[in-house]
């Protein structure tokens, strides 16, 4: 799913607290019909001139951790976020030890470019390139093939996974009670 972040919202100044929470609005009801699998839901910045940290804060922020919060299918991308849009994503994320997915689309919506904006914690990194570099994975493998050299136990990589998860950083996929991991977005890379 693509949505234009300038025709959502009318304008290509995003600004203030007031309009992000109608933005938002705006997007849990485009976001309400779940798909059957896991789907980006770009966030398009194409157009927008500027967007404010408060406008940013009450839309992308809200709309991400609502959707990923209610275990959406839907895992929110921000695209196109000229050099203003993403300084201002940039504070946001930082100040609060976040991180966002970012990439360029294309006319046919097709994702380049993919990286993430903010900053993971040492372990959280680990496990976010360890997924990156398989197809997908899932906690007993990562323990397998990695745990031996960290002496991580099953549990702390279900911890790390789901929490990259609930970033919407990495897809979940439920078989039954057992979860398997696969990367959002191919080819990721990491930092500004």
């Amino acid at each position: 799913m693509r949505i234009h972040m300038a025709k959502l919202v009318g304008a290509k100044v995003l600004a203030g607290a007031l309009s992000g929470q109608k933005a938002y609005a705006k997007l849990l009801e485009l976001t309400r019909q779940e798909p059957l699998e896991p789907d980006p839901v770009f966030l398009d910045f194409a157009g927008v001139n500027v967007a404010t940290a408060s406008f940013l804060r009450e839309t992308v922020l809200a709309c991400r951790d609502t959707v990923r919060r209610r275990r959406s299918n839907f895992y929110p991308v921000i695209a196109n976020a000229n050099e203003l849009v993403e300084e201002e994503l940039n504070v946001l994320v930082t100040s609060g030890g976040d991180v966002l997915m970012l990439c360029t689309l294309d006319e046919e919506s097709q994702p380049h470019e993919a990286r993430l904006l903010g900053k993971l914690d040492p372990k959280s990194r680990l496990t976010f390139d360890l997924v990156q570099q398989r197809t997908e994975t899932d906690a007993a493998e990562l323990m397998r093939v990695h745990g031996k050299n960290e002496r991580v136990q099953q549990t702390a990589w279900n911890n790390r996974l789901s929490a990259l998860a609930s970033l919407g950083v990495v897809v979940e996929l439920s078989e039954g009670r057992a979860k398997r991991y696969r990367p959002l977005l191919a080819g990721v890379t990491y930092g500004n």
